[in-house]
C-alpha cells in the first residue's frame, strides 16, 4: 500500500495505490551546532545505532547519515500559508538560517476584489518542529507513529516480524504516469509523477507542492521527479514534508501526535479522534479506514506503531490506534 498526496489546487487527498508499493530520528552530542534553531535535535533521540536496528532490512538508500540530513536542512525552514475565498493561495517561504522570507506561490486570482472580499486564513508550517515540539517522550511518540507509517509503506517480505521497513524506493510499475491537471503544478511532457522515497509521493501537483515547501520551485521536482528516488536527502524531506503539512480538510499528522489537533464536532460525528488511528486516515484513510477492525493495512501500521513504541522505550497506553470506524475524509 502507498500514500498519495494529491493537490488540484492546493489540496492534498490521499487515495490509495492503484497497483502496490506502497525516517527516524537519532545521538550526537552536538545538537546546538546541528540546528541551531530549535533546542531538541532529532539526532538527540535515536543514534545510528539504533536507527540500523530498527530498520535492519532496509535498502541502504535510506542511511542514517541522510535522514539527519533531511531532518537538519528542513528544519531550517518554515512556511506561511494564507488563504483567500476557498482555493486561492499564497506561500512565503522563510529560510530561519538567515531570516530571507520569499513568496514562492501566489495563485493568479489573489488580488481579485472577490478574492479580496473573503475573509484570509493562515497557519504556518515550522518543519523545524518534527520531532521536538514537546517533551521527550511525546517526541518519541510522534517518530515511532512516523516510522509505522514509512515503514508500513515501504516493507517488504517479513510480515508481523516489523524488520522490513525502509526496503522500496519506488513502486513496482513505474509504467503509469501519474498525471492529473493541475493549474499551478502542471506535469512535465514525458515525465512520470509514479510513487517515490518513504511515503511514495505520487502525482505531478504533490511533486510540485513538496518541491515548493521543500525547495522553493515548484519546478525542481516537477522537471526532475526522479530525484525523489535517486537523492536521498530529498526521499526523506518529502516524507517530512508530509508528515508535518496539514491539508485543506485534515490536520497535519505532526499536530495529530502532539495533541495540538482537536476533532471539531464534525470529525466527532464521524468517529474521528485524537491517536495513532488519525494518522493512518490521514494517510491513507479511504482505504483503510471505516471499515472494521479486521483490516490487513490498518492492523499492520498499528503493528508497526507498539513495535517501535517498545523499541524507543515509551508506551501509549491509550493509543486510540484503529481508525475502523472513523469515516475518511
Amino acid at each position: 500500500m502507498r500514500s498519495i498526496i494529491l493537490s488540484t489546487k492546493i489540496s492534498l487527498t490521499l487515495f490509495p495505490a492503484l497497483l502496490l508499493m506502497s525516517l527516524k530520528c537519532g545521538s550526537t552530542g552536538n545538537s546546538q551546532v546541528n540546528n541551531p534553531i530549535n533546542k531538541i535535535n532529532v539526532a538527540d533521540i535515536l543514534s545510528e545505532k539504533q536507527f540500523n536496528g530498527l530498520f535492519p532490512m532496509r535498502n541502504k538508500f535510506y542511511s542514517y547519515a541522510a535522514f539527519i540530513k533531511a531532518v537538519r536542512e528542513l528544519g531550517l525552514v518554515k512556511v506561511k500559508v494564507v488563504r483567500r475565498a476557498t482555493s486561492v493561495y499564497q506561500f512565503t517561504r522563510t529560510d530561519k538560517s538567515t531570516g530571507k522570507s520569499t513568496i514562492i506561490r501566489q495563485d493568479g486570482d489573489w488580488n481579485e476584489d472577490w478574492a479580496k472580499k473573503k475573509p484570509d486564513s493562515a497557519y504556518v508550517i515550522d518543519y523545524g518542529s518534527f520531532c521536538t515540539e514537546r517533551d521527550m517522550q511525546t517526541n518519541k511518540k510522534e517518530l515511532a507513529a512516523f516510522f509505522a507509517n514509512i515503514a508500513h509503506e515501504t516493507r517488504h517480505g517479513e510480515d508481523g516480524k516489523y524488520n522490513d521497513g525502509l526496503m522500496f524506493i519506488h513502486e513496482n510499475d513505474t509504467s503509469l504516469t501519474y498525471v492529473a491537471d493541475n493549474d499551478t503544478y502542471p506535469a512535465v511532457a514525458g515525465k512520470k509523477y509514479y510513487g517515490r522515497g518513504p511515503m511514495q509521493l505520487s502525482y505531478n501537483g504533490n511533486y510540485g507542492y513538496a518541491s515548493d515547501c521543500i525547495l522553493g520551485d515548484k519546478n525542481i521536482l516537477l522537471n526532475n521527479p526522479g530525484l525523489v528516488e535517486t537523492d536521498p536527502v530529498i526521499a526523506f524531506k518529502t516524507a517530512i514534508y508530509f508528515w508535518m503539512t496539514p491539508q485543506t480538510l485534515k490536520p497535519s499528522a505532526h499536530d495529530v501526535m502532539i495533541g495540538k489537533w482537536q476533532p471539531n464536532v464534525a470529525d466527532k460525528a464521524a468517529g474521528r479522534t485524537p491517536g495513532f488511528g488519525m494518522t493512518i486516515n490521514i494517510v491513507n484513510g479511504q482505504v483503510e479506514c471505516n471499515k472494521g477492525e479486521n483490516m490487513y493495512s490498518m492492523n499492520d501500521r498499528i503493528g508497526f506503531y507498539r513495535y517501535f513504541l517498545n523499541k524507543l522505550g515509551v508506551s501509549d497506553p491509550d493509543c486510540a490506534c484503529s481508525c475502523g470506524k472513523m469515516r475518511a475524509y
